[in-house]
């Protein structure tokens, strides 16, 4: 236990083999349950999960010793049993297999999932490449355990001396996906979405219907729209990564048109949902107004240039007008934006 809260770390591992086994035998002592998730990897990394897991209960005391008892008593929740088989806890450590390839969201919905079976307090997000410094775990920790945020994530953007760490490429592409997920979730002051070293409370974990999660790399994104509309406060904390040995399995190039797309989804459905479904505020409708504008304004201009050449004059009445109207769209996309940030500003705080 951490401070007085139960502690899961939900540990995805696809092809991690050389990597799980170490973050596996440095967790810290304070937490509870690893639920150590092989999504259907082709190496040995369900091999070393076992033999790591079975070295980490020879060498951790375990305090509750029925509590411990209780971990996954039916063998695996109803909601998991068509994706994963959940074995026999080995000390601390729940190894899972997944029934089939699912991807990084897949896995974290597989270990969410056990974790509100057991009621876990805090829930942690692992990594299993060893690219997360496990003793900057309580920094995650806090803020959930202190009241102060219903979820906690990384940021390697908020220190000039973690940004320098970061690669170039990731660094651009993170930029990129950080103002995308600003516009889609409402965290405006939120940054590094794609930082995969987390904490949620329980609370915060049983609200967001954890079965409808996104199940690719972009789930870290999906999961803050889903906890924008539920209300939860958000807690970005300065955190460092450690780059190593191991590879990126993203594929940049597909990777980003993919989540974009699933973000401008997520963004409409966050407007309908959260100002028109659940309360109702006008910015939804500055949005709607706003796009639409801007749109017949460009759509109007296209037009003009089409027409030049059959009509003096007129190209030029028509241009002026969808200027006018793209300029009048932006202004309602930024009166939408500004109110958007004031709904969500309380929502949101930045450790450093």
């Amino acid at each position: 236990m951490y401070r007085g809260a139960t502690v899961g770390v939900v540990l995805p591992a696809y092809n991690e083999a050389g990597f799980v086994g170490d973050v596996i035998h440095e967790m810290p002592a304070y937490v509870d349950r690893i639920y150590a998730i092989d999504d259907r990897s082709t190496d040995s990394t369900w091999d070393e999960i076992r033999e790591a897991a079975r070295d980490d209960a020879d060498s951790t005391a375990v305090d509750d010793a029925e509590n411990v008892g209780q971990l996954v008593a039916d063998g695996g929740a109803s909601a998991l049993a068509a994706r994963a088989t959940v074995h026999d806890a080995i000390g601390r450590v729940v190894p899972i297999q997944h029934r089939e390839n699912r991807g990084a969201g897949g896995a974290i919905k597989t270990g969410y999932l056990a974790a509100l079976a057991d009621g876990v307090d805090a829930t942690v997000t692992v990594d299993a490449d060893g690219q997360m410094d496990l003793s900057q775990m309580p920094r995650l920790l806090d803020p959930i355990v202190e009241g102060q945020a219903d979820y906690a994530k990384g940021n390697r953007l908020l220190s000039a001396e973690y940004r320098t760490a970061m690669p170039r490429f990731r660094f651009v592409g993170n930029a990129i996906l950080s103002v995308l997920t600003k516009i889609a979730s409402g965290y405006w002051k939120t940054m590094d979405p794609q930082n995969g070293y987390t904490a949620i409370s329980h609370d915060a974990l049983a609200a967001i219907e954890v079965e409808n999660l996104y199940e690719y790399y972009g789930y870290c994104n999906d999961l803050l729209v889903k906890l924008n509309v539920r209300g939860m406060r958000v807690a970005d904390v300065a955190m460092p990564a450690v780059y190593g040995e191991e590879e990126s399995s993203i594929a940049y190039a597909e990777y980003i048109p993919k989540v974009s797309l699933m973000l401008l989804g997520n963004f409409l459905w966050r407007q309908k949902t959260k100002y028109l479904v659940l309360d109702f505020h006008p910015l939804a409708l500055f949005y709607l107004v706003g796009a639409g504008t801007a749109a017949i304004g460009v759509l109007g201009t296209l037009l003009t240039v089409g027409t030049a050449l059959s009509a003096i004059g007129a190209p030029v009445v028509q241009g002026s007008t969808s200027l006018l109207l793209f300029l009048a769209g932006v202004a309602f996309l930024l009166f939408a934006m500004v109110f958007d940030m004031a709904e969500s500003e309380h929502l949101e705080a930045q450790i450093h």
